[in-house]
């Protein structure tokens, strides 16, 4: 019986496993994206631009939105559920200010003539960041659920799965972004 149970305890969750295939995928998506952003950088009507502040201020909020979701994480775990309340709607919040900064962001580059018509260059960094800004909104709505449940007070299912699901896909979209940024910095 021990050797089940310890066969058992080495099987990844379904929902675990699933998620990780999901983020195999995504992160061959950006490869992809990235290395086309690499090839086409060589043309000649290739139109180098700076990024806004905008950017930086949503980099150090996704940063810290990370931090919040691993303290939601720990506290769920050590079963302190006024803590890990708090840290959901902090992480969520925290979410919501990313996605604010990241469209100010975009108004900048819009404002200062960085269209999606106007170059080539410009259309690449509007599809990944936004490919990126759609993946953030799917986790700000799974956050938005998960501070829901987190606030039913009347909770009786212990199950850390879906919060460690949540976690890992936060921090899976916090490093992916630091990647973009620097990967937009670095191959202007």
């Amino acid at each position: 019986m021990n050797v089940v149970a310890l066969e058992k305890r080495n099987k990844i969750h379904p929902h675990k496993f699933t998620l990780w295939v999901g983020i195999g995928s995504i992160l061959m998506m950006f490869a992809g994206l990235t290395s086309a952003y690499i090839v086409k950088r060589n043309q000649a009507n290739w139109v180098s631009f700076d990024l806004p502040l905008a950017f930086w201020y949503s980099t150090a909020v996704i940063i810290a939105s990370s931090v919040t979701m691993w303290l939601a994480l720990k506290a769920f775990r050590g079963r302190l559920m006024s803590r890990y309340r708090g840290m959901m709607l902090a992480t969520l919040v925290l979410g919501i200010v990313f996605i604010f900064l990241q469209v100010m962001g975009f108004k900048q580059l819009w404002d200062n003539g960085i269209t999606l018509q106007a170059n080539v260059s410009y259309s690449f960094l509007y599809v990944i960041v936004g490919i990126h800004a759609a993946h953030v909104i799917g986790g700000v709505i799974t956050l938005i659920v998960m501070a829901l449940k987190a606030l039913n007070v009347k909770m009786r299912n212990y199950s850390s799965v879906p919060v460690e699901l949540i976690s890992t896909y936060w921090h899976f979209v916090d490093i992916l972004w630091l990647y973009l940024l620097i990967f937009l910095l670095m191959i202007r």
